[in-house]
């Protein structure tokens, strides 16, 4: 029945290849289950209940892309979007997070018109086959360089960004941390990141997961041995699960259906609404077109096959994620640590979903995970997605040069939508200026999402 649902032999892969992708891919995001109840927390939103809309929210979604698309992709509430939800919305614009919440559900709506009416999946088509490459290491530097943030092995300092050390971390963030609680923790990432490393060099059978999995382990013998010891106050917690509370699951009303239509006339609310499209969109299109491109997944005219119903599956799993009570759900780039592990149909995604599912009862132990355990894999999926760069055309220089403003500008500018419109900018002024538009017969969708890129900076 699996055979005949997800194609597996069609699409070169298996039940066991998939089902550890979809592993893989979960405990790479798995992380958000905690992230996103303590960002919308400051909104005022209640944090257990944001924790059930989340899980909720990526099952839906993600069960939503198998069945519309047959894709290995997961999706769960956007980090970013989230954060421009709770800081700019609530806390720096003044609105109630239920007027910030109805502000994502109509997002959702108008999502499902452009997908219905092929907008997205034009915009998809339209990008050149170099620039989707660039995007593909773009993402791949922008997830490598999360993963040395989450794991503080880059922090802040007088040059911007430099390598940690217990004083300079002290003095960026204004604590007193020490070797035991932030240090170890730096020191097992790096240690994750060689192990990880290893497993991928001898080809181990899911190595990406094994790497998190031996992280967490080698953590929980240092707590043991008293080398990490827990800070709550930075943010340092213990590493076992804290089944205290039992398994019960946070009820979800005090945000299911907490929808705000007053207003939603006004110039702010477009303002907001638009900020959320535009965001989404291209979060979401960089990510099928990175992920899918390091997949092999583009066809030879560097199209995505079913594209439209993976947009859609987005676009539904947004207008249900603010129903439940959630920021915008889309499309998650640690898709790619699956589609690393094998992963090629929504039997991947189905996997993904159940875990969401059951992190709902067994939420202390994912929860448990912490950020430095992940930190390897991300590091290592970028190395995957950097890969990509061989496809592109170098001896083109008006074709390498928008791909190499690109790439720098998703981990530099911290955005993979930044990255995107840099890059649609940049190859069509630059084709344009130096007459080989007409040569490249650069299409009619890319001049407007230029021109729009463009009004974007000026009046926004």
């Amino acid at each position: 029945m699996l055979e005949k649902f997800f194609k597996l032999s069609e699409n070169g892969t298996d039940v066991k290849t998939e089902i550890i992708a979809g592993i893989t891919t979960f405990m790479t995001m798995a992380y958000i289950l905690a992230v996103n109840p303590s960002i919308l927390s400051a909104a005022g939103m209640d944090q257990g209940a944001v924790f059930t809309a989340t899980a909720v929210a990526s099952l839906i979604g993600t069960l939503l892309m198998a069945v519309f698309a047959n894709y290995p992709f997961a999706l769960a509430p956007g980090m970013g979007l989230n954060a421009y939800f709770a800081y700019t919305v609530v806390l720096g614009m003044g609105y109630s997070w239920q007027y910030a919440l109805t502000a994502v559900f109509a997002e959702g709506i108008i999502f499902i018109i452009l997908s219905l009416t092929n907008v997205r999946e034009a915009i998809f088509n339209a990008i050149p086959q170099n620039l989707k490459a660039a995007v593909s290491v773009g993402i791949g530097l922008f997830i490598a360089f999360i993963g040395l943030q989450n794991a503080n092995i880059v922090i802040g300092g007088s040059t911007l960004l430099q390598l940690f050390s217990v004083d300079a971390y002290n003095e960026v963030n204004g604590t007193a941390a020490t070797f035991n609680d932030v240090g170890i923790t730096v020191l097992l990432a790096i240690i994750g990141i060689l192990i990880t490393g290893i497993l991928v060099i001898k080809n181990v059978k899911g190595n990406i997961l094994w790497g998190i999995l031996i992280t967490w382990l080698l953590g929980i013998i240092c707590q043991f041995a008293g080398l990490y010891v827990p800070n709550p106050e930075l943010g340092f917690y213990g590493l076992l699960p804290d089944f205290s509370s039992g398994l019960s699951i946070p009820s979800i009303a005090p945000v299911f259906g907490k929808l705000d239509f007053s207003g939603i006339f006004s110039l702010n609310f477009v303002v907001i609404l638009f900020a959320f499209l535009f965001v989404d969109m291209f979060d979401t299109i960089g990510t099928l077109i990175g992920v899918s491109a390091k997949a092999g997944m583009l066809d030879k005219d560097g199209k995505l096959p079913h594209i439209k119903g993976a947009l859609m599956a987005d676009a539904v799993a947004t207008t249900a994620g603010a129903i439940l009570g959630t920021s915008t759900t889309t499309t998650f780039v640690e898709s790619a640590s699956g589609v690393s592990e094998g992963g090629r149909t929504g039997l991947t995604a189905v996997t993904t979903a159940i875990l969401f599912g059951l992190s709902l009862f067994l939420s202390p132990i994912f929860l448990a995970i912490p950020s430095f355990a992940t930190a390897p894999a991300l590091v290592v999926v970028g190395f995957y997605m950097l890969t990509n760069v061989v496809n592109i055309d170098f001896n083109e220089l008006s074709e390498a040069i928008p791909c190499y403003i690109c790439i720098g500008a998703m981990p530099f500018f911290y955005s993979i939508s930044e990255g995107i419109s840099m890059g649609v900018i940049s190859y069509v002024v630059l084709n344009l200026l130096t007459g080989k538009a007409k040569e490249k017969k650069i299409s009619l969708l890319m001049y407007v999402l230029a021109i729009l890129f463009i009004l974007k900076y000026i009046l926004l």
